[in-house]
């Protein structure tokens, strides 16, 4: 059996088996973000309620680490359900607790999963400010 480099039985159970990873058909937005150190590459898929604009539907697709697509499904979770506002409040340790804790050197998976995030939010209101 493989090590698990100190990943918490939560994270590894996001990793293996997530909920929220694939595509939004016609999403409202997408949001990407890449790290050239690590490999890393993260696309956020918003359907946002124009009303309320709560995020109705939330999916991922990251290339990277077993932290990195961990990190993106929990953010998928916390964020699922909130206004964009809340989702924008949302923190690199909000997604470690709630991941029972990340490995130190594995930190910035969960930051980089919050700039995917938030880069969708901002091509959501580019789109809305543009009539789109």
């Amino acid at each position: 059996m493989p090590s698990n480099k100190g990943y918490s039985k939560k994270l590894l159970r996001n990793f293996l088996n997530p909920k929220n990873f694939g595509e939004i058909k016609n999403p409202d937005a997408v949001g990407k973000v890449g790290n050239p150190t690590c490999g890393d590459i993260m696309w956020m898929y918003l359907k946002i309620d124009p009303k309320t604009e709560k995020i109705k539907d939330i999916k991922f697709k990251t290339y990277g680490c077993a932290a990195a697509i961990a990190s993106t499904e929990q953010l998928t979770i916390i964020a699922k359900g909130k206004t964009l506002k809340e989702a924008e409040k949302i923190t690199m340790k909000d997604v470690a607790s709630a991941l029972e804790g990340l490995p130190q050197i594995k930190l910035h998976c969960s930051t980089m999963a919050i700039q995917a995030l938030k880069k969708s939010i901002e091509e959501y209101r580019k789109k809305k400010k543009n009539g789109k």
